[in-house]
C-alpha cells in the first residue's frame, strides 16, 4: 500500500475540458482523484477562441510548466477535451504520457458540426475548433489515426436533447453517438446510463476512472 501511495505521489493526472466548458464542469473528478493520493492539474483553456492545433500548443505548455518531478502524466477529458489529447500526442507528444480515460469523445466526427457548422450562430458559439469536430474524411478527426497510449473509453446512450440527437445516427449522450465515441488503439471501452453534459458527475463513471488510472481497465458492469 506504500509503494501504491508513493506511485501516484509521482504521478499527475492532467484534466482537460470539453467545448465551450470550464475547469469547474470536471471538479467532482479532480476532488476524487486527489483523495486518492494523486497529483491533479485541471487546465482551463480557451476552447472558444483558438483552433485545436492552437489550443493544443497553449495546453503542452501548461501541462509542461505543472509536470516538474512527474514520473508519469496519466489524462481525463471530456468531450472535445479527447481529441485535444490525440492532436498533442500526434504531433508534439508528451513523452511520460501514462493512462487516459475519454468521457465521450467524438473520436469519429460530430454529425452536429456536419448539419450545423455552416452556420454563423454555431461559429458564433462554438468557435474555431468547434467546427474543426466534423466527420469528414478529409477533415481534422479522420487524420489523426489510431491511439499509441493506455486508453479507456466511457461515452453514455441517454439524452436530454431529443433535437440534436435526432442529427445523429444510433444511440448517443446527445451530442456524441455510441460509436462515434470508438477509436482504433483503445484499451478499453463502456456505455453507461449518463447524458454527455453530466457525464463527469456520476459517482460511477468516477470510479471507473480511478480502476483504468491504477489498472488500466474499466471495474466490472
Amino acid at each position: 500500500m506504500l509503494a501504491q501511495a508513493e506511485e501516484k505521489r509521482r504521478d499527475q493526472v492532467v484534466l482537460l475540458h470539453g467545448l465551450a466548458r470550464s475547469p469547474r464542469s470536471l471538479k467532482r473528478i479532480e476532488k476524487t482523484l486527489k483523495r486518492e493520493g494523486y497529483q491533479v492539474t485541471n487546465i482551463g483553456y480557451p476552447s472558444r477562441k483558438f483552433s485545436l492545433p492552437r489550443l493544443s500548443e497553449l495546453v503542452r505548455e501548461k501541462i509542461l510548466a505543472s509536470s516538474k518531478d512527474i514520473q508519469r502524466i496519466h489524462f481525463v477529458t471530456h468531450s472535445m477535451g479527447g481529441v485535444l489529447l490525440r492532436y498533442l500526442q500526434k504531433h508534439n507528444p508528451i513523452e511520460n504520457i501514462g493512462r487516459a480515460v475519454m468521457l465521450s469523445p467524438p473520436n469519429q466526427g460530430s454529425e452536429i458540426v456536419d448539419v450545423l457548422g455552416d452556420l454563423l450562430l454555431y461559429e458564433w458559439i462554438n468557435g474555431p475548433a468547434g467546427l474543426q469536430l466534423g466527420t469528414s474524411d478529409n477533415g481534422l478527426i479522420s487524420q489523426l489515426g489510431a491511439v499509441d497510449f493506455d486508453l479507456g473509453v466511457i461515452t453514455g446512450d441517454r439524452s436530454v436533447n431529443w433535437i440534436l440527437s435526432l442529427m445523429i445516427p444510433g444511440k448517443n449522450d446527445g451530442k456524441v453517438s455510441i460509436e462515434s465515441a470508438k477509436v482504433d488503439g483503445m484499451a478499453d471501452f463502456k456505455v453507461v446510463h449518463a447524458t454527455h453534459p453530466f457525464i463527469m458527475r456520476n459517482k460511477a463513471v468516477i470510479q471507473d476512472i480511478i480502476r483504468f488510472l491504477e489498472f488500466g481497465k474499466f471495474a466490472p458492469s
